[in-house]
């Protein structure tokens, strides 16, 4: 049966429904990390902030005697003392932490079941990353053999989630990514990935999620294991991904650590509050500092809480207005190695092309990333085909006040006179060519030279000036450059 319906989509992310036995949620979806053995932040209280999943840990609860028996006798919902999904982990970080748990994947993943988790994992072997690649495979045939277990046990109506392991050699990304899709699971989460977010290590982030996204269907649902900060999920959800789980709200709290969709603040720097949430509004930094430590701890966690909610809304709204690739153009600049991380998906515009719809209703230049979106490429190729005017000598000019056959825009190369008002060149919001990056440039006359080629039987003539000169050379001899200005 499947669980999983996409409502709205834009660049790779996509606005879905997944059905659950609790309840359908809507995804983009966040779900706070409860731990039943601390009292923070109630369960119950979690919707208040927008949570409609939440997600706990199933052997922490399985190796602690009153919660074990409590779960067996109410559930995890009692335990927790929800009536809205639950998705329970089966242990994997502690195996990762401590390199073992008292506990075998068949007694874990029927633990779960009895307990009446929504989502249920079997116990995986995160393998670090950067490990060798013996270590790597080996981990991966263990946890594709623990996988194969899962799906042997009768679950009823709940959802398996089958892990894709292999640390950073994306072979085995790819390989796990194929193995589980031929089992069919219900959600398949990108695991062992907190490491290189703690080292700001995006780069091979990016690259894990595009490798195992190029092998996935697209109606599979994909969340993120440990992504909790809300500075990457603009771009996670631009990638595909459609889950997360946030420890971090917590976790960074009790270390006084404030988080922002740009980064993280030490309440110790702070003179003023950057957000309007309600703690921000009620307290100013100077008082929460005064506070005692529990205080003090909870207030900020509720604020990280808030924002992390507020992004995934602003998120879904990007992806209804179709702006999240300038969502995300402006996130990434929150910190370089995000910026970087998110101009690989020049190698994979083939994949993007699948997901990303070909209609908006505008394309706003936010910095040379924007010349690497699905919107470009698919101009450049579909521009080959357009119906040339029965004259000798065509004119395409740089100046759209120079009358033309075609003009010539930054990153879109060559622009019919037809389509100066349709998507995505015509509605296309683009600085002056002599303010942009050269690269903006770079990328229009590649896609010129293209055009010119794919015409070497007519005669072009070419109007430019000023800073587009620098680029126009070694044209194909079938073209001549006019300057539309001394």
């Amino acid at each position: 049966m499947q669980r999983f319906e996409i409502l709205d989509k834009d660049a790779m992310g996509r606005i879905g429904r997944l059905e659950t036995p609790h309840g359908r949620i809507e995804t983009p979806a966040l779900m706070p990390v409860i731990n039943p053995n601390i009292e923070f932040i109630p369960a119950k209280d979690m919707r208040k902030f927008g949570a409609e999943i939440l997600i706990t840990n199933a052997y922490i609860i399985y190796r602690t005697p009153e919660l074990r028996e409590k779960a067996i006798k109410k559930g995890v919902h009692g335990v927790l003392e929800v009536d809205m999904p639950v998705m329970t982990d089966s242990g994997s970080y502690q195996l990762m932490v401590y390199g073992d748990v008292e506990i075998s994947n068949e007694e874990i993943l029927k633990f779960q079941i009895d307990i009446g988790s929504d989502i249920i994992v079997p116990l995986d072997v995160p393998t670090p990353p950067d490990a060798d690649y013996g270590t790597a495979l080996s981990d991966l045939e263990v946890t594709l053999q623990r996988e194969r277990e899962a799906l042997k046990l009768e679950r009823g109506d709940r959802l398996l989630a089958l892990p894709i392991q292999g640390s950073t050699h994306m072979d085995l990304r790819r390989r796990c990514a194929e193995e589980v899709v031929k089992m069919g699971g219900d959600v398949y989460p990108i695991g062992g990935i907190v490491p290189l977010m703690d080292t700001y290590r995006f780069y091979d982030l990016v690259k894990i999620i595009l490798e195992v996204k190029s092998v996935l269907p697209s109606y599979a649902p994909v969340h993120l294991f440990g992504a909790g900060h809300p500075m990457v999920f603009a771009l996670a959800v631009a990638l595909g991904c459609d889950l997360f789980d946030s420890a971090a709200y917590a976790l960074y709290a009790k270390d006084d650590r404030y988080l922002t969709p740009h980064g993280t603040k030490k309440l110790e720097e702070l003179q003023y509050f950057p957000c309007s949430c309600p703690i921000c509004l009620e307290y100013t930094p100077g008082e929460l500092r005064r506070m005692d430590n529990d205080d003090k701890q909870r207030l900020i966690a509720e604020h990280n809480l808030w924002v992390s909610f507020e992004e995934i809304r602003r998120i879904k709204q990007a992806i209804k207005e179709d702006n999240l690739f300038e969502l995300v153009e402006c996130r990434i600049r929150s910190h370089p190695n995000l910026m970087f991380a998110w101009r690989q998906i020049r190698e994979y515009g083939w994949l993007l092309e699948q997901y990303d719809p070909s209609m908006k209703h505008s394309f706003l230049y936010a910095g040379v990333e924007s010349c690497y979106r699905p919107a470009v490429l698919r101009h450049h190729e579909r521009v080959l085909n357009v119906e040339l005017p029965d004259k000798d000598e065509i004119i395409i000019s740089a100046d759209e006040g120079v009358l033309a056959d075609f003009y010539l825009r930054p990153a879109f190369g060559v622009v019919p006179i037809e389509m100066l008002e349709s998507y995505p060149a015509g509605h296309a919001e683009i600085p002056p060519s002599e303010l942009l990056e050269d690269e903006a440039l770079e990328i229009a006359v590649q896609g010129l030279k293209r055009f010119l080629d794919h015409h070497s039987d007519r005669r072009f003539v070419i109007v430019a000036s000023g800073k587009w000169l620098k680029f126009l050379k070694d044209l194909p001899e079938n073209a001549v450059i006019k300057h539309d200005k001394p």
